[in-house]
């Protein structure tokens, strides 16, 4: 009986074709959509779960009141790991985690630039580093070792043993490799980690900060075995409060497992982060499975006359309701099945591609059990859930009415038919509303003003002789019109190396905490970044030698502390008194969806990093860059002349939205597709079905248009209420996504109207071509066999 079922599934899709290869690929686009987004769903879902202690995993964070507020931050300081460790029996042990610059690095006629960081000897225990070379109780017991990964060591060395081969690090250390490690997974936080040293290195070189105020790094902690979250958090919450008196901030621990997906929080409680972008295109992947489903169950019913003979002599013949319900879910599962192997081959095809647009590796895990078990039953559940209506709709025909020829199917105004069309056009059209508003605020905050001028602006870090021969390579980029002015600084214009709550003022609120970034400059900084000066003068120790201890707050710092005239006010940090010489208009140093946060800015006795070189505009850039390039070769040769640009670095901070809508504009398209699919199907058979109606009104007079409007008429007034259900929906879905950010847009009603005629044409387009054909045909084919 099986083999019978799947011979006339079979002679059904040939006689068929044409719906045949609708239904197929639809249901096969539909698919594609739905495994990308569910490949890329378990990929995010994994993040950080697979060490062997994930469980017992935490990173620790700092929770202070601001300005009626609990922020809560990741930031804490180089001597909390080993107190932790010291002092709360419940961590079996920590390790501290700075990521800092690059060092070039020299092996032989070989030089590559490669960030380092630093880390505890207990990192590579705790999140399970396997070192394919070296020992691991000693590998970062050497203050002048380093261990690297597998990647690192191919490019160092080839495919030679590192082991305890020398490198140069900036042509002044010499560090010896201790340990080659396999590259961390893809889905580790820890990915792009390639070099890994000694806290004691850090020691060794930049010395011990003890101030338990100046939060520049992270810390790890792994709790013992059978502690609970809350058991250790209640333990170590007063850790800093002990050593500073009045202190109100406290230490709480965030699990590894939420590192990836719940890293927002808001007035001291975890909200949420990416996790809401996975839930959203989880449910995107839902929709569109959905809708190719649709297509499928619209076609079958509307094909559903030339199926009523076959329904009504099986029952006749005894055919019981179930077994014609079981006939049709079998041919929807083999249909699905060809879906199936033709989704595959896309998803191969496409599957490079889809990575470098989410920004990460995707692979099809083809060698787990798991997965051909979930496809297995995502196959079958797709073939029942585009089969089920079909299968009940067709096996419930009456064979008495359908033998004597008085079988008609309903056309109400209100079939399941045009309601399932009304859902997909409604997902569809809130997908592509969706998808313009999340554009539109992408837009508005990258042309929020950045309080600099980004443009002919680059940096350089400050490396090899570039801070012994710095006067010299700044008066010779000057003198020769490369550059209009350069100025050294901490870090870059777009990141923010340090922050601290521990700065003291006249007038400051007792226990008062607030969080100050903070930065430093030599001179010309105003000038050479194109930052505005609201009050007072710029930074410039070379014409007065006191601006070493000078200090530039912006205006978000003037309104926290409270100063009506800031200028002369002496400010206290980390022991060194500043003076107060100017005010700097606010500029956006960290994300620029958030508000400007309170900023000090200090003068040449804090060390300088960075270096920023405002290029002169009057010469193309290629000429500025070259010309650049020779002085910084003749004063710094063992270098290579790697600049930055200022705006490629600000531009970056939109790339987690920039992808969220590119993703969104992509399945955007693919449902667009599906649906249209669907409609022109739709339309075809409806064509075929009233093709002598159609030869009748021809041979009364009827125009093209006016046949035109007929078949298009029904099919762009679903469209239309479509849009009336989809345009309220998108605007509360976006009213609610626009909520999260403090600079947004509000939701544009120009948006609809471009998203309603946009459907509008597209409804059309889809739908005009079978009207077209069925309009021009020669009414006389249609008519003579009456």
């Amino acid at each position: 009986m099986i083999k019978n079922y799947f011979k006339i599934a079979w002679r059904n899709l040939v006689r068929a074709k044409g719906y045949a290869f609708i239904n197929i690929f639809g249901l096969a686009f539909g698919m594609v959509g739905t495994m990308l987004i569910l490949l890329w769903v378990q990929h995010e879902l994994s993040f950080d779960k697979f060490y062997s202690k994930s469980e017992r995993l935490y990173e620790a964070y700092l929770q202070l009141p601001f300005d009626g507020e609990i922020r809560s931050m990741n930031a804490t300081t180089q001597p909390l790991a080993p107190a932790l460790v010291d002092e709360i029996s419940s961590v079996e042990r920590a390790t501290r985690f700075r990521a800092a610059g690059e060092f070039l690095w020299k092996v032989g006629d070989k030089s590559f630039r490669q960030k380092e960081v630093y880390v505890d000897p207990e990192f590579l225990s705790m999140f399970d580093v396997k070192l394919l070379q070296g020992d691991e109780s000693t590998a970062l017991a050497d203050p002048r070792g380093v261990v690297i990964s597998e990647r690192f060591a191919e490019k160092l060395f080839g495919h030679q043993p590192a082991i305890n081969k020398q490198v140069s690090l900036n042509d002044t250390l010499q560090v010896t490799i201790r340990g080659v490690y396999e590259n961390m997974p893809a889905n580790s936080r820890f990915r792009s980690v390639d070099a890994l040293f000694s806290w004691s290195f850090y020691v060794a070189n930049y010395g011990y900060d003890e101030n338990w105020t100046n939060l520049w790094l992270q810390t790890f902690v792994e709790a013992k075995a059978g502690v609970s979250e809350q058991q250790l958090n209640h333990q170590i919450k007063d850790v800093v409060q002990r050593r500073i008196e009045g202190y109100n901030g406290i230490i709480f621990l965030h699990p590894a497992a939420k590192w990836h997906l719940w890293s927002r929080f808001e007035n001291g409680v975890n909200t949420g982060g990416r996790i809401e972008t996975v839930r959203m295109f989880s449910l995107i992947a839902c929709f569109i499975l959905l809708i190719a489903c649709i297509n499928f169950m619209n076609l079958s019913t509307a094909r559903s006359e030339q199926r009523a003979k076959e329904v009504g002599i099986r029952k006749v013949s005894g055919a019981k309701k179930g077994i014609l319900i079981g006939q049709f879910i079998g041919e929807s599962i083999l249909l699905a099945c060809l879906s199936a192997l033709i989704a595959m081959i896309i998803i191969l095809g496409v599957l490079p591609t889809f990575s470098n647009l989410i920004g990460g590796p995707l692979h099809i895990p083809i060698k787990s059990s798991w997965f051909w078990v979930a496809s297995i039953g995502f196959v079958l559940l797709t073939g029942l859930l585009a089969g089920s209506y079909p299968a009940l709709f067709l096996s419930s025909f009456s064979p008495a009415k359908v033998l004597k020829g008085s079988f008609k199917v309903s056309s109400s105004a209100f079939s399941a038919r045009k309601i399932l069309v009304v859902l997909q056009f409604t997902f569809a059209i809130t997908l592509i509303a969706c998808t313009f508003i999340v554009r539109k605020q992408i837009q508005y905050t990258q042309n929020r003003d950045a309080g600099y001028q980004k443009d002919q602006l680059i940096y350089h870090d400050i490396e090899g002789d570039i801070g012994k021969n710095y006067e010299l390579i700044r008066r010779e980029l000057i003198d020769k019109g490369i550059a209009l002015s350069m100025s050294k600084t901490f870090s870059p214009l777009s990141e923010s190396w340090s922050t601290t709550w521990g700065v003291d003022w006249k007038g400051k609120a007792p226990g008062a905490t607030i969080n100050f970034n903070r930065y430093s400059v030599d001179a010309n900084f105003a000038q050479t970044a194109g930052v505005r000066i609201v009050m007072g003068r710029d930074i410039d120790f070379r014409k007065f030698p006191t601006d070493s201890t000078a200090m530039l707050l912006n205006e978000a710092a003037v309104k926290a502390m409270g100063f009506t005239d800031p200028i002369g006010q002496l400010i206290s940090d980390s022991g060194t008194q500043y003076h107060v010489i100017g005010v700097v208009e606010d500029f956006i140093i960290e994300s620029p969806y958030n508000p400007v946060t309170p900023m000090i800015i200090e003068g040449p006795k804090q060390e300088a990093m960075v270096v920023h070189i405002r290029l002169n505009p009057q010469n193309r850039m290629t000429e500025n860059l070259n010309a650049a390039e020779q002085i910084f070769n003749t004063y710094n040769p063992a270098y290579p002349f790697d600049y930055k640009f200022v705006a490629e670095e600000y531009a970056s901070k939109f790339e987690n939205e920039q992808r969220t809508a590119k993703l969104t504009g992509f399945f955007s398209g693919l449902t667009i597709v599906i649906s249209c699919l669907g409609l022109f199907g739709l339309a075809a058979y409806t064509a075929e079905q009233r093709r002598k109606e159609i030869g009748v009104r021809k041979v009364l007079g009827a125009s093209v248009e006016g046949v035109v409007r007929l078949l298009s008429g029904e099919f762009i007034r679903l469209v239309g209420i479509a849009f009336l259900i989809a345009a309220p929906i998108a605007w509360y879905i976006m009213y609610q996504w626009l909520q999260g950010f403090n600079y947004s847009i509000s939701v544009p009603w120009q948006v609809f109207i471009v998203t309603g005629l946009l459907a509008g044409v597209i409804a059309i387009l889809t739908v005009s071509f079978q009207a077209i054909k069925a309009a021009i045909a020669n009414p006389v084919k249609s008519l003579r066999n009456e």
